[in-house]
This record gives structure tokens, C-alpha cells and sequence, in this order.
């Protein structure tokens, strides 16, 4: 079936308090898809962020980000008052989000709803903890102790917490026993929202598609409480880190830092780590894509003590052995992978015995005049093209920055007018292509350029900040994009129907 969506962050939704929310906005941009006849939400990661604000370096890859939770809601709730949500500035442009004004004022207003939470606690935050209890008794403690630590990593906390001693843990439960329950508050809070959300989005026959990332931080509970499952040594620091080698684009390689896995414990436990983590975010999402999908067949592991990626060595990872026990533990799953860059014929035989669809992104199909596979008429149907990705500039500033002979390439190939708009041509090459699924950022429906890309690879400072405005989502833009999702066959099946109903009561 061919289908179509859009990529859009909740953070970059609109919202009076500085960064998107799972409130009323997020429900405006469901109706947005619904009636542009598309049936796929995209969204990046939503655990909460650590240092640098990327959703893909988080401190737990089961937890949710606080910032999410709506204070509108929470005030419809008698959880805040009017006064409270007047009484913070949440930056002073409505195009960015500024982490440093939320991080000083967002939980201040949270653990006042925390406090009043308290006063009258509901039987499902009961059954909410127990049933998450797997992760979340370890998520709010690590949290807990972060606090008390002066927001340090773990790594650097005293020994008796850095290696879990039982009877250190137990007198932190008590001592801290407050601001544990604060952290497993804020998680209830988020699900809850994210449920009624997701509930919303489901019964107006939009499917969230969820980002997931395959490596996790250093800095997070999954570390914390599993330090077996990586490789560390017997100091858990880490041995070896996660990166991508030197390439056209970068002469250093990409240096991630992230804790690599060890592949050979989880294989003896059945991975029961990564079946956790799948089963919590099938419950989430709809779909899942995986991030750097690659890596499950060989991964490159980096000297930790490295300053650059120049030095590291490809080797094995699990392969089917893992998606199999998957398979086995939780059924068939719905699952999009991140297969982009250079690409083995290992890799491509595991993609293609997996059943997976991977991605074909349109911004890396004009490099080499002489045949690129990411060029639509190369492709098969059982993938997902892409305009670009977050780590893509928008159409426009990618067209603005190119060769000339990348841009003359480009106007050729698609016949693109200033008439039409150069991002509508694009985005109606990849509408036209027989890729199963198109998913086109919201940046390039707009109409945007490069001040509003989302993240620029290996920098740190002003990534993960763009947001939208209500008047981006405009009339003319959705109709624009309804014509081309119906031009090219993409229209949600529900919207045929009510197409279909629609004529025959006329």
C-alpha cells in the first residue's frame, strides 16, 4: 500500500512555554495529517535529553522527556495554577527553542504539580509504577542520585553508588526517597499524556512512527544498572566507543562516545535487554525505526581514550541471531531501519533477510551523476524515501549550499520552477517514486531554509532547536500536499473511505 507522512518533533511544535508539548497543538497537527490525507506522524526520539539537548543521547531509553508533558493540561488538572504558568519567560523567540531558560524553569513549575500530585495520589500511578517497575525503580533512583551529585554521570558518583552496592542503594532509597518519587511522578504524568495522544492520533488514522536510536549514553540508567551488557572494564569505563570512520565528509571519522555492547553477554541472555526495550517502544509507537542499522551487522568500536575516530576497528555484531530472538519474543514487528552511507554486501543481505524497509533519502541521490542508488529510479518499492532526515538541511538551504552542478542535476532531474516552488518539486519526486512510503519533513512543507535545520552531525550548541509557528500550518500548504498525496496514490485508506461515503450521500 502506498502511503505518505510527515517528520515533525514535538519539540519543535507550537507551544506558548517554549517547546513543544503532547498538548492542544500536538492534537492540531494530527488534524493537520488527517485532512493533507496522510497516515504517518514521524517523530524523533522522546527520552529525556542530557547534555548537548540531542533526544539521541538520553538518560534512560525507557523513560519519557519531561519537557513533553503540557502544562495546560496539567493546569486543566488542578495540578498548576494560572499564576504559576505566568510566572516564568520561556525565551524570547518563538523559532527556537532555548534549553538553557527551560532547563532553570521547567521543573520548578513540575514539582509543583509533583506536590499536589501527592495530595491525592490515583490508583493507576499505583499500577503505572508497578507495571514499569522493571526500569523505573532504577530510572528515578539514578535520577535521584544525579540530583545529589550535582548532576555529575554516574561514572563519577562515589564508589558505593558507581557499583550499586546493595546496602548503599537501599539507605539512597530512603534518603532520597522524595525526590525518587518526584522522577516516577514526572513519568506517569508523561505517559498518561502520551497515551491519550497516541489514543488521539490512532482513532483519527494517523500512525506515530517512533525514533529510536541503537546505541544509548554513557551517562544513563541502561549503563547504570546493566554495566554487564557493555563494554567496560572492571572500573566501568568505558573500553571502546561507538563512531563512523573518516569518510568525504569528515577526515577525523564521526566520534560518538557511546558504550558499545557486549554482544556476547546479551546473546547468553537471550537479549533480554534489547527485548525489553523493543516491547516498551512497541507499546509507544506504531512503527519503529531503527537508527544505525548497520551496526547490527558490524559496528566500529573506537578506542576510548581516542580524540578522534581515526583509529577504530569494524567488528561483528549479532546479525539475525538478534532480530530472530526478537522475532520469537514479540511476534512480527512493524520496523523502518536507518540503512544510509556505505554499505557492505553483509549489510545488504542482512536489510533484505530481515524483511525491514530501509531508507532512501533524496539529498544523497545527486552526488554521483553516474548512478546513485538513492536516484528514485532505482529504487524498489519496499522502502521509505525521504526528502531528508534531521541530520539533512531543508531542501532549500541543501539547494542554496550544493555544487552548481548538484543543483543543475537536481532542476533537471525533477524539473523544478520557481512557479511550483523548488522544495514542492522535490517533494513531489519523492510523492512520485514507488517507494512504498514517503515521509517528508515539515521543515520542506513550509518552505523553510537552512536557519531551520534540525541538527548539523558532530557539532554541539544550536542543534535540536527549530520550531514551527501556528501560521506554518497554513491552508494552501495542506491542500498543496493533499494534491500531490492524491496525485501519486498515498491517501490514507480512511480518507478514501470518507472520500468514497462523502459522494455517494452528495
Amino acid at each position: 500500500m502506498r502511503t505518505s507522512g510527515i517528520l515533525m518533533p514535538i519539540s519543535s511544535l507550537p507551544s506558548p512555554f517554549g517547546i513543544g508539548t503532547m498538548g492542544n497543538e500536538a492534537k492540531k497537527f494530527i488534524t493537520y495529517l488527517k485532512k493533507a490525507g496522510q497516515t504517518y506522524w514521524q517523530i524523533l526520539p522522546i527520552c529525556p535529553t542530557s547534555y548537548g539537548d540531542s533526544p539521541y543521547q538520553s538518560f534512560s531509553s525507557f523513560a519519557g522527556n519531561p519537557y513533553f508533558i503540557d502544562l495546560e493540561y496539567l493546569l486543566k488538572d488542578g495540578l498548576l495554577t494560572q499564576e504559576e504558568l505566568s510566572d516564568y519567560e520561556w525565551g524570547d523567540n518563538e523559532r527556537y527553542v532555548d534549553y538553557g531558560v527551560i532547563y532553570e524553569n521547567r521543573y520548578n513549575l513540575l514539582n509543583n504539580a509533583s506536590i499536589r500530585f501527592r495530595e491525592n495520589i490515583p490508583k493507576k500511578y499505583i499500577e503505572f509504577c508497578n507495571k514499569e517497575k522493571e526500569w523505573l525503580d532504577d530510572y528515578a533512583l539514578f535520577m535521584a542520585l544525579k540530583d545529589a551529585n550535582d548532576g555529575s554521570a554516574w561514572f563519577e558518583w562515589d564508589d558505593k553508588y558507581k557499583f550499586r552496592e546493595k546496602k548503599a542503594l537501599e539507605e539512597a532509597k530512603e534518603e532520597y526517597e522524595d525526590s525518587i518519587e518526584f522522577y516516577k511522578i514526572l513519568q506517569y504524568l508523561f505517559r498518561k499524556q502520551w497515551d491519550a495522544l497516541k489514543k488521539y492520533a490512532n482513532k483519527n488514522d494517523i500512525q506515530i512512527i517512533g525514533d529510536i536510536p541503537i546505541y544509548v549514553s554513557a551517562d544513563s540508567a541502561d549503563v547504570w544498572s546493566n554495566p554487564n551488557e557493555f563494554y567496560l572494564d572492571e572500573n566501568l569505563e568505558m573500553i571502546e566507543v561507538a563512531g563512523c570512520p573518516p569518510d568525504a565528509f569528515s577526515e577525523d571519522g564521526q566520534l560518538w562516545g557511546n558504550p558499545l555492547f557486549r554482544w556476547d553477554v546479551m546473546k547468553k541472555n537471550n537479549y533480554s535487554w534489547w527485548v525489553k526495550r523493543i516491547r516498551a517502544m512497541s507499546e509507544m509507537y506504531n512503527i519503529i525505526r531503527i537508527d544505525h542499522f548497520r551496526g547490527f551487522d558490524s559496528y566500529y568500536a573506537i578506542p576510548a581514550k581516542d580524540s578522534t575516530a581515526k583509529n577504530g576497528k569494524w567488528k561483528k555484531g549479532p546479525g539475525m541471531d538478534l532480530f530472530n530472538t526478537l522475532k520469537e519474543e514479540l511476534g512480527e514487528l512493524p520496523i523502518i531501519v536507518e540503512d544510509l552511507g556505505y554499505l557492505t554486501q553483509s549489510v545488504k543481505d542482512l536489510l533484505k533477510e530481515s524483511g525491514f524497509p530501509g531508507m532512501k533519502v533524496l539529498q544523497f541521490a545527486f552526488d554521483d551523476i553516474n548512478g546513485n542508488e538513492y536516484l528514485p529510479h532505482f529504487y524498489n518499492k519496499d522502502c521509505v524515501v525521504y526528502t531528508g532526515t534531521h541530520d539533512n538541511d531543508t531542501i532549500l538551504g541543501w539547494l542554496e549550499d550544493a555544487p552548481e552542478e548538484t543543483v543543475d542535476f537536481v532542476n533537471n532531474y525533477f524539473n523544478l520552477t520557481k512557479k511550483e516552488g523548488y522544495n514542492w518539486g522535490v517533494i513531489r519526486g519523492a510523492m512520485s517514486s514507488v517507494a512504498d512510503t514517503c515521509i517528508i519533513t515539515m521543515q520542506d512543507i513550509i518552505g523553510l531554509g537552512k536557519e531551520a535545520r534540525m541538527n548539523i552531525p558532530s557539532t554541539l550548541g544550536k542543534n535540536w532547536k527549530w520550531r514551527a509557528i501556528p501560521e506554518d500550518f497554513s491552508l494552501s500548504s495542506r491542500n498543496k500536499l493533499l494534491k500531490y498525496t492524491k496525485m501519486y496514490g498515498r491517501l490514507n485508506k480512511a480518507f478514501v473511505k470518507t472520500e468514497i461515503k462523502n459522494k455517494k450521500e452528495a
